[in-house]
Order: C-alpha cells, then structure tokens, then sequence
C-alpha cells in the first residue's frame, strides 16, 4: 500500500502546496510605522532620520522598508531643477533565505541591483517627485525573511512606507504575481507564488523574488511567473516582467496578467485598512485617546 503525502492529498483537493486556492493570496499582515521617526538604524539601515516606515508580511516573506527625506541632496551634481531624486537600495538579511548564509553587498549583487533599479521605476510613477525639486528621497529595503515573493512584497512595504512619510503619490502601488505550471496534471493560472511555486515555474532557477526566472530554458514553455505591480485605483500596471517565451503567446501572457491585476486589488483591500488604521490610531493620539499596545510581532 503506497502512503500519500500531504501534496498528494491537497492536489486531489484542487488545493496548493500550502492550502491555498488557485485565486487566493498568502496571509498578508501590514504595520506602518515599525520605526520611531528618529531611529538611528546604524549600518545595515543606513538612516539617521527616519521619516517613515512599514513592515509587511506575505506567507513567510518578511520585508521592512525605511524612508528619508526628502532632504537635501549631498552631492550638486547629483540635484534635479524640476524633480527630486529617489534613491533606492534592497539589502537582503543572511538569515534571509532558507539554506543560505551568505551575506550580500547590494552594490556588487546582481539580483539586488535589478531588484532595486525595478523598485525605483515602479515608485517613480506614483511619487510626485516635481513638489520637491533640488531634494533627494532615501528608500531603503530589508528583506528579513524570503520565501517568494520578495520583489512583490517590497514594493508593498515601500508604498506603505511613504504613505507613513506623509509623501504624497497619485495612487498605491501594489504587488503581486501569478504564474502557470503543469503541476499534478492541472493547467491553472496561482496567484501569489511562494518559493517552491516559483522553482516550479521556473524550472528550479529562482531568485526568491523576480528577476531572474529562466522559464525553463531558451526555448518555448508553457511555464511562466509574471511579477506585476499596479495602481489599482487608476487601472495602470507600471511593473510587469516575464523572461519566458511562451507558446501560447499574448493571450496566455494577458490571461496570467489579469489573474496577477485581480491579486494587486485583494492586495490593495489589506494596505487599505492598514492606512485606515494607521490614521486612526494618529487621530486618536492627537485627541489624546490613544491605547498603547506593545506588539510582538
């Protein structure tokens, strides 16, 4: 008698790896201002005056983002008459990702500079950068734990963050992925890949966070991880990368597309209420009736 593994039995289910439904999100937990707005956080957080912060949580990815500024510009040459500068650095803990130790210097890792350089060009379209000409806004990124999903998860926590720094953006930018694998004799389109769902759609070549999905080699696949950020109240998509070359061309891309935009709105519900409660909790301080709670999260 063969015994069945709890993958077997959640497959016979139509269910994940980690129960969940094909359209479901992992368990997402959202804190705004995780710092004190004067915490000097020393080297690995290189910011003396923290403006704002957020810690946010998908399934097992843990990212805490911390914003400066915006403040003046150090070098002159580096100073835009018409616009501020953002500038934006992803660090990755060593206890990070599962079985790796390694620390990485994110000025010499491939993964964190693309990570980052995506990270800046997703936040670009909603900040507007042209109230503060001649400053600089600091963003910087801590990945604390990664299990998928660190790029999604990042850009979460930075829109969170600014919005905690009182920097005004046209919307929120949010993340999520969707990917499509032949996984038990099943063609469905997941939302919110976590790492094993990523190797899977990827053929084991995973970065844990977008970037550098292989898509199972140079030739056609239908296997495909599509991380997507969107600003969901304006129907724009302002992240949208794929390296695999797909033999269902754009109809399989657009249908894996609007499953990762139908994640972004659930996505937006759970940012949503964390800035509804976050401004609540202001209010109430500022009324003096605030409850201070010591969290140990």
């Amino acid at each position: 008698m063969t015994s069945l593994q709890r993958t077997d039995i959640l497959s016979l289910i139509h269910l994940r790896s980690d129960g969940r439904r094909p359209n479901e999100i992992r368990h997402m937990t959202c804190h705004l201002g995780a710092l004190p707005p004067t915490t000097d956080c020393g080297s690995a957080l290189p910011s003396s005056a923290c403006s704002g912060s957020a810690m946010v949580t998908m399934g097992l990815t843990q990212v805490l983002c911390i914003v400066r500024g915006p403040c003046d510009v150090g070098r002159r040459t580096e100073e835009l008459p018409d616009r501020a500068t953002l500038e934006v650095t992803m660090r990755t803990a060593p206890f990070a990702p599962p079985g790796d130790r390694r620390s990485t210097n994110p000025t010499s890792d491939r993964r964190l500079i693309e990570q980052s350089h995506l990270l800046q060009k997703a936040l670009s379209a909603s900040i507007l950068l042209h109230l503060y000409p001649k400053s600089k806004i600091s963003v910087t990124v801590m990945v604390l734990a990664d299990d998928g999903g660190r790029l999604e998860a990042a850009i979460n926590a930075c829109t969170l963050a600014l919005i905690d720094a009182g920097i005004p953006l046209k919307d929120m930018v949010c993340a999520c992925s969707a990917g499509r694998w032949n996984a038990g004799g099943s063609d469905e389109i997941v939302v919110d890949l976590n790492r094993r769902e990523i190797q899977a759609a990827t053929g084991g070549a995973s970065s844990g966070g977008g970037g550098n999905n292989s898509g199972g080699g140079g030739g056609t696949s239908d296997t495909i991880y599509l991380p997507v950020a969107t600003m969901p109240q304006r129907g724009t998509v302002v992240l949208s990368q794929c390296e695999s070359r797909l033999s269902g061309g754009a109809e399989a891309f657009g249908e894996v597309l609007e499953c990762a935009r139908a994640g972004c709105e659930m996505v937006m519900e759970v940012m949503a209420a964390a800035v509804r409660e976050r401004g609540a909790g202001l209010w109430k301080a500022r009324e003096g009736k605030a409850t201070v709670v010591l969290d140990d999260w």
